[in-house]
């Protein structure tokens, strides 16, 4: 399953990002979206994770969190 990630600090990358999805399940990957110029965060990301029910876990878990 593909999750959307919004509203992330702009100080979070990928390796934090996976870091925090993992611990509901194997994330296959997980990618903070940068600008192609600057390369600063623009604030969200994807988490893909193989299991579904995982998956789910972790955004019941994690909506509305707080990263940073």
């Amino acid at each position: 399953m593909n999750i959307y990630v919004g509203n992330l600090h702009f100080n979070v990358d990928s390796e934090d990002l996976k870091r925090v999805f993992e611990e509901y399940g194997e994330v296959t990957s997980a990618t903070v979206i940068t600008d192609k110029f600057t390369g600063r965060s623009k604030g969200f990301g994807f988490v893909e994770m193989s299991e579904n029910d995982d998956a789910n876990k972790a955004i019941e878990a994690l909506n509305q969190a707080e990263l940073q």
